[in-house]
């Protein structure tokens, strides 16, 4: 969960449709030769599920096409660097795509594609239409956050060990972004209210990605104002979260990947977003040199991309089956598009 952010320029326009991934765009002439890749990770690999996913995916196409070739650039947390550490990787002249993986990081990368027209980017978890140079894919994250949402209504309302009569959810965030605050948070409340109209939030941001002493402090407030189960997006500063509700007896709800065995138990829900399956289909157009560029997708959990850990005996010992059964309704739902959530663009 450990992701950095910086406000996108565009601001909240209208609703998106979710269309299939790929679709029509200007695509490129076929690829013979080698393919060089870059890949800019916006912090850093380790303790980020969608950028482990991305880098680890990335490695894996390469292993199996020799005509492909990856290098991994960590930025670090320093925002402010981030465009001059593009701009360097483009600058080489080493890298005919640059593969990264943030809502702001098309905005970021838009002085380094004036800089090098030749310069080809994909976007992952990201939305920017009508770049020449650019091709972008956001996840319906409406999507995810009514998942974790809906889990928490069943969590609070249910006969659960750490359950409280308080109807009261939490949510602890490293910082605030657009993803979060027009798509996540949205969605959260949505699942939660579904369950029941009477469940009230209480919202908490730490102010960084790392400080877990803070995030440990406002869990326990949290907790002691009537929250029983807290969502976590929050990095590194969600293992204090995590540690708060294990030692109260209360409940966390994470994101982005399969996270239950950090605190078996304790972590009772996962919404989580497919990027390795992403990254590797984009990849294979990338090979292929059938990428559209100048378009912008939305992935969704109809189409796979956006789907909820269930599968994981973690999750079945650490929530009952009644609850179980009624959060299975929701996630098939969504599956099979029986309900779909519109996501705003970015």
């Amino acid at each position: 969960m450990k992701r950095s952010f910086l406000a996108p320029a565009a601001a909240l326009l209208c609703a998106v449709a979710v269309g299939p991934l790929f679709a029509a765009g200007a695509k490129e002439s076929g690829t013979k030769g080698p393919v060089s890749l870059g890949i800019f990770v916006p912090g850093v690999t380790a303790g980020s599920p969608l950028y482990e996913q991305m880098v680890g995916a990335a490695k894996k196409a390469a292993a199996a096409n020799p005509k492909l070739s990856v290098k991994v650039v960590e930025g670090g947390f320093d925002q402010s660097k981030w465009t001059d550490q593009v701009m360097s990787m483009a600058a080489t002249g080493e890298y005919a795509y640059i593969l990264t993986s943030n809502p702001s990081m098309p905005t970021v990368s838009l002085d380094v594609a004036k800089a090098y027209p030749k310069q080809r980017f994909l976007f992952t978890d990201a939305y920017y239409p009508d770049n020449p140079q650019f091709y972008t894919v956001m996840y319906n994250q409406v999507e995810q956050g009514y998942l974790d949402g809906y889990l928490a209504g069943l969590v609070t309302t249910s006969a659960m060990k750490g359950a409280n009569p308080d109807l009261k959810v939490g949510a602890i965030v490293a910082q605030e972004y657009p993803a979060l605050t027009k798509e996540i948070m949205p969605g959260f409340q949505q699942g939660f209210q579904a369950v029941n109209p009477g469940i009230t939030l209480d919202y908490r941001v730490v102010g960084n990605w790392y400080d877990a002493n803070k995030a440990a402090d406002l869990a326990n407030s949290m907790i002691d104002a009537g929250a029983d189960v807290i969502l976590a997006i929050a990095g590194g500063a969600g293992q204090g979260v995590i540690s708060a509700a294990q030692a109260r007896g209360k409940y966390v709800l994470l994101f982005d990947s399969d996270q239950y065995q950090l605190a078996p138990g304790t972590i009772v829900g996962c919404a989580i977003l497919r990027e390795e399956k992403l990254v590797t289909e984009i990849l294979a157009k990338v090979v292929a040199g059938t990428v559209p560029f100048g378009t912008a997708d939305v992935v969704d959990a109809r189409s796979g991309y956006v789907d909820f850990a269930d599968d994981d005996p973690l999750y079945a010992g650490a929530v009952p089956a009644d609850v179980r059964a009624k959060m299975d309704g929701i996630v098939k739902k969504l599956r099979t598009g029986a309900l779909a959530l519109p996501v705003p663009q970015m």
